[in-house]
């Protein structure tokens, strides 16, 4: 009979005073693996929205350079956005600027970036100045971009100086004569100095003019802007 006590003593040891082992949580416990995998995922989204904005904004120096402190954006900026016209005549005709200069596109027609000077085909001569902050631009830079996008793109040179206006090559006994109309009820007016100097303002209308020395310039055609620019 004395043995009975000992047996349900050594059946008991270490068990605590239930008689069972505590049961200890498993590692990780409370927390649904579907919510770890949704933070991943939605972490690894975020990461690759951000590099891909970054790509897009950044210039596109590697394919198509900076020319007269302009560079080629992937994008269209919005932060600064004005229109100014460019008209060319030769005697009494006027030669259109070719369609998008300032445009560049890859051999498939895709648009690969915009100089933040540049012209769309459905608005002849209308320089569209888009920049991402505000800064002062010029005719001649204008021309350098057209420069650079037209021999970039196999068309020849469009040059703006003393004896060149885009594709024109003044003879002898030939001038250049430029015409300014700040749409402020003056008209247009003779600009005396070097047309490259000139400032690209909201809706003015630059006519540069390839004329004999012994005549005087025809007067610009009216220019209109379109509804919405």
């Amino acid at each position: 009979m004395a043995s009975k006590p000992r047996a349900k003593a050594s059946a008991g040891f270490g068990k605590g005073k239930s008689g069972r082992r505590p049961v200890r949580p498993k590692s990780g416990a409370g927390v649904p693996l579907l919510a770890v995998v949704t933070g991943v995922i939605v972490g690894l989204l975020t990461i690759g929205l951000i590099a891909t904005i970054v790509y897009l904004q950044r210039p596109q120096t590697n394919l198509t350079p900076t020319v007269a402190g302009i560079p080629c954006d992937h994008l269209e900026h919005s932060t600064i956005h004005y229109h100014a016209a460019i008209q060319i005549m030769h005697g009494d005709t006027i030669t259109n600027i070719r369609d998008n200069t300032g445009i560049q596109m890859d051999s498939a027609g895709n648009i690969t970036c915009y100089y933040w000077l540049h012209v769309h085909p459905t608005q002849k001569n209308i320089v569209h100045i888009e920049s991402p902050s505000s800064l002062t631009f010029t005719v001649g830079q204008f021309f350098d971009v057209a420069n650079q996008w037209s021999n970039a793109n196999h068309y020849g040179a469009i040059q703006l100086d003393s004896t060149h206006v885009a594709t024109f090559t003044l003879q002898p006994g030939e001038k250049i004569v430029t015409y300014v109309d700040l749409n402020d009820g003056k008209g247009p007016t003779v600009y005396e100095g070097d047309p490259r100097s000139i400032v690209l303002k909201n809706h003015e209308v630059i006519t540069i003019e390839v004329v004999p020395s012994g005549e005087s310039a025809s007067t610009p055609p009216s220019f209109t802007f379109p509804s919405g620019l």
